[in-house]
């Protein structure tokens, strides 16, 4: 476990710290980003929805579990922010080192908090995408 909690100044350095944590496959590092409350939410692709942090801990456990690392690419990103929160949709493109190519892309949902320790995350919503993306998924906001 984390000695102590790093600090995120702003939603991005957030989200920035998740992927990196989650391309390195780090457990603790990814859960240093996730507010310790039993009030966050966790839905992975195919996955059912995860409450609270033991929950949500031990799913990117078991995700960890096998060893492997994935190359992420991030693009389609739509930000929607306020004082004390911030929601992130975007497009993940993950892929496995020295595997024949990147998997269909996932979109996801981060929403992040704003409080005493900086900027964490609350919830992170993925699912597969379509097989084909929309040229229109990057001019519409609904």
């Amino acid at each position: 476990m984390l000695a102590h909690k790093p600090l995120f100044p702003t939603p991005q350095d957030a989200e920035a710290a998740f992927y990196d944590a989650l391309a390195r496959a780090d457990l603790e590092a990814l859960m240093a980003v996730w507010a310790e409350d039993e009030e966050i939410v966790c839905v992975l692709p195919g996955g059912p929805r995860l409450l609270g942090y033991a929950a949500v801990r031990e799913a990117w456990r078991r995700v960890f579990a096998g060893g492997r690392r994935f190359s992420i690419t991030l693009s389609h990103q739509v930000n929607l922010a306020g004082l004390l929160f911030s929601v992130h949709n975007l497009y993940e493109h993950l892929g496995l080192p020295g595997g024949d190519g990147q998997t269909a892309p996932v979109i996801a949902t981060n929403v992040y908090l704003r409080g005493a320790l900086g900027w964490r995350l609350l919830a992170h919503h993925a699912s597969q995408a379509p097989p084909e993306m929309p040229a229109e998924a990057t001019k519409t906001l609904h």
